[in-house]
This record gives C-alpha cells, sequence and structure tokens, in this order.
C-alpha cells in the first residue's frame, strides 16, 4: 500500500475509530492485509473498496431482517411505522437505498423535507410525525461527513434511507385514507378508506424526481376539501394574531339597540369572515346593514337566522379561533375517510348539519332538510349505493321499538293498532299468518317475550310517509318520507330511530327517475294515491354518502360551523394528537 492511499484510510479511520461506524460483517478473506490492520483501519479499508451502495444496502437488509425477530424496527431511534409496506418495498430493489447515490443524498430528499415541513397545511397532520427533526439531523450530520473528507458512514445512510421511506409511506397514507381509523372510535362509522400500493407509489416517485407532486395527487381532489384547507390556514392567522373579541353578556339586542358590545361584535365578525372593513358611523349602533351581517354569521352556524344578539348567537360568536382551527383540522381528516370518487351524480346527507344534498359535478341540484337520530339512536355513519325506491311502503317495526314504545300502548288500549292501521303477525318469516291482536293477552307480554310482528300499513300516517329510498346495509338505515312535518321547522333536528326522514321526498324521487320516460312528478303522485306498495327501481344506482361533518365547505366557498350533536369531535381529536399508528 503507498502512502497516500494509507493515509486516507486513517483519515476515514477517525470517524469509525469514534463508534460511529457500523459493525458490519468483516469478510476479509479477500483482503489478507486486513488481518494485519486494526479493527477501525480494516472497517475503513473495507469501505474505501465495496461500492458504498452496497454496504448501505447491506446495513438496511441487517435491520429490516432483525425486526421482527429481536424488537422492533426502529432507524435513528425512532419507531418504523409501515412495518408492512417498508420492507417490502426494499424488498423489490435488494435493499439499494433509494433516497442516495455515491455522492450522497439526491435531490428527490429536499423535496421531501420540504413536503413534510409542510404537513400542517394538510389539517389533522403534524411534521413531527414523520421523522422530520431525525431527518434533519442525520442530512445535516451526513452531508457534513462528505464534505469534510468524504467519509460515508453506511449506518447513517441507512438509517437516513429508512425514515425517509418510512415518511413517504405514512404520509402518503394518510394524506389519501386518514390519519385514523374511524372505526376504532365508534363502530357505527364506516369509512371507505382508500387503499393503494405505496410502495409502487413511491417508486415511480423516484423514478420521475416527483416527490411533492405525487404527494399532493393523494388528497382528495374535491373543491370541497381544498376550500376547507383555505379556511384553515385562514383561521390559523387569526389566532396566530390572537383571535377574536370575545362578546360580553348581556340582554339580546336587536336592529336599532345601541351597546358598546356592537362595536366588539362588528371586529369579531370581520375577523370572522363575515364582514368587511368596518365603515359605519356608529360602530356601537346596531344598524340594518349589520343586522343582515348577524343573520348571515347565524345562518352559516346552524342557527334561526333572527338577527338578533341572542345567548344562543354569542355563545356561537365566542367559540375561540383557536377552537374553529381544531373543528376545521377534525372535517379534514374527515374528508379522508370518504372514497376518491363520490361519484358524478351522488347524495350527501350530513348528519350535523340535519341536511341532505344532492351533488352532480360538484354542483348542488337539490337540497333540503332532514331529521336524523336522537344521540341514543345515532345515524350511523358509511357510504353506499341506493338501487330503487318503494312507493306507499310498509313499514314492518323493528322489534325494539315494538316492544319498547308499541306494546306500552297495546296494554293500555288493544284498539291501538287500529287506529294506527297496523297489523300484528305470529313472526318475522314470510309466509307467517296475521293474528287478530284480539286474540292476544297483551297484559302478560313483556320485552323478553316478544314472538309478534307489528306491520303498519300503507297511507298517509305511515311512518315511513309515502316513498323510502333504499341502499341495503347492515344498519338497516334508509332515506324516507314521513308524516311529521311540522319537525323540519325546528333548527336542530334529531329525533329520529336512526333513518333520515326527509324534506322533500317527490322531488326527490322524480330528480332520481328522470331518465326513466315511464316516471315524472304526475306518475310518482298517482302511484302514491293508489296507497299500493311498489318498488321502482333506478335507472343508475346512485352513491349516498352519509356523513358527520361539523365544519364545511359550500359550493360558494362558504364556510359552516354546526355543533358536534353525538359529541365526536373530542375522541377524534385525542386521537390526532397520539402517536400515528402502524400503517400495513
Amino acid at each position: 500500500m503507498n502512502a497516500r492511499k494509507l493515509l486516507l484510510f486513517w483519515s476515514v479511520a477517525v470517524c469509525f475509530g469514534t463508534g460511529c461506524a457500523p459493525s458490519i460483517r468483516r469478510d476479509d478473506r479477500d483482503f489478507p492485509a486486513a488481518r494485519q490492520l486494526p479493527p477501525p483501519m480494516m472497517e475503513a479499508k473495507l469501505a474505501y473498496i465495496r461500492d458504498p451502495d452496497e454496504l448501505v444496502a447491506e446495513r438496511i437488509r441487517t435491520r429490516i431482517e432483525a425486526a421482527g425477530v429481536v424488537t422492533e424496527l426502529k432507524a435513528g431511534g425512532e419507531p418504523v411505522y409501515a412495518s408492512e409496506a417498508l420492507p417490502g418495498f426494499y424488498e423489490r430493489r435488494l435493499y439499494r437505498p433509494a433516497w442516495s447515490d455515491k455522492r450522497g443524498p439526491a435531490k428527490v430528499v429536499d423535496d421531501l423535507v420540504r413536503a413534510l415541513r409542510r404537513a400542517d397545511l394538510e389539517g389533522g397532520v403534524r411534521p413531527k410525525d414523520y421523522h422530520l427533526a431525525a431527518i434533519e439531523t442525520l442530512l445535516v450530520t451526513i452531508r457534513s461527513d462528505v464534505r469534510s473528507v468524504g467519509v460515508i458512514v453506511p449506518d447513517r445512510w441507512a438509517e437516513l434511507d429508512l425514515l425517509l421511506t418510512d415518511a413517504f409511506l405514512v404520509y402518503g397514507s394518510h394524506l389519501l385514507a386518514g390519519r385514523v381509523n374511524p372505526e376504532t372510535l365508534k363502530p357505527e362509522w364506516v369509512a371507505n378508506r382508500r387503499g393503494a400500493d405505496f410502495a409502487a407509489i413511491l417508486d415511480a416517485a423516484l423514478a420521475s424526481d416527483e416527490i411533492a407532486g405525487t404527494l399532493a395527487t393523494l388528497a382528495p381532489p374535491q373543491r370541497g376539501f381544498r376550500r376547507l384547507r383555505e379556511a384553515l390556514a385562514y383561521h390559523r392567522e387569526v389566532a396566530a394574531r390572537g383571535g377574536w373579541p370575545v362578546i360580553p353578556d348581556g340582554p339580546a339586542l336587536k336592529r336599532g339597540d345601541h351597546a358598546p358590545s356592537v362595536a366588539a361584535l362588528r371586529e369579531r365578525l370581520r375577523l370572522g369572515g363575515d364582514l368587511g372593513a368596518v365603515d359605519a358611523a356608529d360602530t356601537e349602533l346596531l344598524d340594518e346593514a349589520l343586522e343582515r351581517t348577524l343573520k348571515r354569521f347565524q345562518w352559516r352556524h346552524g342557527l334561526t337566522a333572527t338577527g338578533v344578539l341572542d345567548a344562543p348567537t354569542r355563545a356561537e360568536l365566542n367559540v375561540s379561533a383557536e377552537s374553529r382551527v381544531e373543528q376545521l383540522e377534525l372535517n379534514l381528516e374527515r374528508w379522508r375517510w370518504l372514497p376518491q370518487d363520490l361519484g358524478k351524480l351522488h347524495i350527501i346527507v350530513n348528519i350535523a348539519a340535519f341536511e341532505l344534498v344532492v351533488e352532480e359535478d360538484e354542483e348542488a341540484v337539490l337540497a333540503m332538510r332532514v331529521v336524523v337520530g336522537r344521540p341514543y339512536h345515532s345515524t350511523p355513519v358509511f357510504s353506499d349505493t341506493m338501487r330503487y325506491l318503494v312507493i306507499n311502503p310498509y313499514w314492518n317495526v323493528p322489534r325494539n321499538i315494538a316492544v319498547r314504545e308499541v306494546l306500552p300502548f297495546l296494554k293500555r288500549d288493544p284498539a291501538y293498532l287500529a287506529q294506527q292501521n297496523m297489523k300484528v303477525f305470529n313472526g318475522w318469516e314470510p309466509e307467517v299468518l296475521e293474528i287478530d291482536p284480539a286474540t292476544v293477552e297483551w297484559s302478560s307480554v313483556d320485552t323478553t317475550r316478544f314472538p309478534y310482528r307489528i306491520r303498519q300499513e300503507p297511507g298517509s300516517g305511515n311512518a315511513l310517509g309515502r316513498i323510502k329510498f333504499m341502499f341495503l346495509n347492515k344498519f338497516s338505515v334508509y332515506l324516507h318520507d314521513t308524516p311529521s312535518r311540522p319537525l323540519f321547522e325546528r333548527a336542530r333536528r334529531d329525533f329520529s330511530h336512526g333513518c333520515i326522514r326527509i324534506q322533500q321526498p317527490i322531488e326527490l324521487a322524480t330528480l332520481l327517475l328522470r331518465k326513466n320516460p315511464r316516471w315524472n312528478r304526475d306518475t310518482i303522485l298517482r302511484a302514491m294515491n293508489e296507497e299500493v306498495e311498489r318498488s321502482v327501481p333506478l335507472p343508475k344506482p346512485i352513491p349516498v354518502h352519509l356523513l358527520y361533518w361539523t365544519a364545511w365547505a359550500d359550493m360558494d366557498g362558504t364556510i359552516q360551523f354546526r355543533r358536534d350533536i353525538y359529541d365526536r369531535d373530542a375522541p377524534l381529536l385525542e386521537a390526532l394528537r397520539a402517536p400515528p399508528p402502524s400503517i400495513e
């Protein structure tokens, strides 16, 4: 060995001698002279002679193979969350490093780091969950090593590669399908979480040098998601500046009233985006223009739009900007639980808003009020496909409703069934016989022994109204008409047993059957008057999405907020603040 090579070996060995070098497998049979060198010198010689990619690949392989046998897979002292996808990704590439070459970390590393730094803009995800600090620290060290003496420390390079790969896979999965599995929070929440081969996505992103661009394509593509994300950025900015003023308690104020709190109201509405620059001659006067603005605020917060500054309106005005930020983050997360394609024509029921909207090409073509389940009979969240509707439906009273609500009336008044146009059958099988309710000793029937099926006949008093819209699901939930029309005038409309009562059933049926020449509004009305049950298939199946959004963007970009009627925001917020779960 000449003097120049010896000097280079010893300069590299300085780093290895301090303990920063990995304990690689020594194969000194290929280098007999190495047996005469101290261990650090031998390590340096092997690193000098062998291809750096080969050494890093060896470290990646040994770490992955050891994981699950001895301990969980870690890199840089941090757990690897993509415990299934990451090993498969490296196995397909024979463990070669993905993020570096002989010269050091590649340009795509900086692209990923920049994307991770901006992760909080997506709402519900945090840069720290994707090893950002550890990656940045390793990058500084590795680049310093390369710049100073050209040192290659395989362990460091392997750790960086594993962290970067895990960061991409986990962040990508969170953008695509959400950070939290809602079914772990509530069993009646069924998510249509979007799946993908993230290892293949990463391969393609690396090959095209499109890391940030690839990640951007994984987020929900709908306009509503983008507008909600913009609202998050705005509310964060307001919160960072100190938020908005608190409106003090006091008597209700209406147009024409004069009070110091009106000036605070103006500033609150301005910062919330409801009111432009304040140029009123008297800022303490609740004038006509301010009344209109207050009505708009009340409307987009689910309040009765009276234009009066009353106690419920004060309560919504005084929800802090920080709380609104959290609410926006939660609902951005809920967006990611939806199918990527909602359908060209689809139905959305927002349970928290008591509202149904039919959308076509991301435009609302029909909207109406709905009644949803009480908190103890909460309407479930899921997506399904509507295939038919039923005109003049029978209502087979669910057993739990029959024993809890119908049976007590029966015991007091045997004529109750006839008054409600109901019949009794001896069981739930299709061919069971109707029985005369007068032959049953109802006083001896209780909730534990109730072998009967109660059916309400079609008619104006039927609990399902004149039309029901069917999408078969494990919850037995559907949309239907109702004879209880006054409930639609309430601001809060959670009165059902879980199904969704809709305000405009004829309009919805007409829209869904518009491509069937046999059906229009007149033929639907004639069929309803016949009081005979009739199933009508839809010309084309329609996706239905039952959602629970406490914040969302309207078609025109207006941001709406609603109360958390089922108390589902707090558990989700807690889950988002926890360390990220492992992904497959």
